[in-house]
């Protein structure tokens, strides 16, 4: 068998397009074998990571795959592609092996590490659900709840994606419930949650928070049906959502109804860009929080409030 082989350089912007751009194709392997990341994220400047892109080679594929990722060229988010053919795909290597915050390690599911004491580590698949631990909304948000969640929080991961913020709380001690409105999501989710060894603390599930049901595809393009709805109804010590920012504006009031009364409430929101952050902090204001904590990365905010 043919295989199409892409390599491309890209921002930690960009590894979470790509895989959601690829999605559409069901054969589609993504393998990021480029440069491990210290703590602190890389320049915007630099190209941070490599990927390689596996796909079953037709006639028309490659320059499907050009118009594909052109926005992103356009953008600068990644390199043009590079293509070749190949008899067959390589194994996937160990390289993308990376550091978050102090304890977190994130690695490939079936990658070969010797865990230190202290640290979390959290393995992910050959996903290509949005949140596969490269992109900056979502080491921010992992540096939040490393410094908020507590042993036995009943906790919330609302938009769940690849589920690796789901697995970091579990790992931290909460219970948590993972929703996601993308039964694709929802499906790698569960995945990543078995590969971690923590099915125990979490429950996976198709759906969304309050009025969250309501607002379509939050990545746009594909309609959704049956979209269970999870009444905001004071169950949860902390709510984490790595999503949009117009979706964070319109869920100001479910998450605030959604949260238990208590001094340890705390809501985490990522996902969007400084552009955003002044009508996030207003409707947030609105619906009775305060500013807690900040974390960034060039326009990427993350921030945490409490009730």
């Amino acid at each position: 068998m043919t295989w199409l082989e892409l390599n491309i350089e890209a921002t930690p912007d960009a590894v979470d397009w790509v895989c959601t751009l690829l999605r559409a194709n069901d054969e589609a392997e993504v393998q990021i074998t480029a440069l491990p990341l210290a703590t602190e994220l890389p320049s915007s400047s630099d190209w941070a990571y490599q990927m390689r892109l596996y796909l079953p080679y037709t006639h028309k594929r490659t320059e499907e795959l050009r118009n594909l990722l052109s926005p992103l060229q356009r953008t600068g988010l990644i390199s043009p592609p590079e293509i070749a053919f190949v008899d067959q795909k390589p194994a996937q290597t160990d390289s993308a092996i990376h550091r978050v915050g102090e304890r977190f390690v994130v690695l490939n599911s079936d990658a070969s590490y010797r865990q230190q004491a202290d640290e979390i580590p959290l393995r992910l698949g050959n996903n290509l659900a949005f949140g596969s631990g490269f992109h900056p909304a979502t080491f921010l948000s992992l540096q939040l709840l490393e410094r908020y969640v507590e042993p036995q929080m009943q906790a919330l991961d609302l938009g769940s994606g690849s589920g690796i913020l789901s697995v970091a709380m579990a790992k931290l001690g909460a219970d948590v419930l993972a929703l996601d409105n993308d039964a694709t999501a929802v499906n790698f989710t569960g995945e990543t949650v078995r590969c971690n060894h923590v099915a125990s603390q979490v429950t996976v599930m198709q759906g969304s928070l309050g009025q969250g049901s309501e607002l379509g595809h939050w990545m746009g393009g594909e309609s959704l049906t049956d979209v269970a709805t999870i009444q905001p109804t004071a169950a949860f010590n902390l709510i984490v959502a790595n999503i949009l920012g117009r979706v964070h504006v319109a869920l100001a009031n479910d998450y605030q109804r959604a949260l238990a009364p208590t001094s340890t409430a705390i809501l985490i929101t990522a996902g969007f860009t400084t552009d955003y952050e002044s009508d996030m902090n207003s409707a947030l204001s609105d619906a009775g929080f305060q500013p807690l904590d900040c974390r960034r990365w060039n326009e990427w905010v993350a921030l945490a409030h409490r009730l």
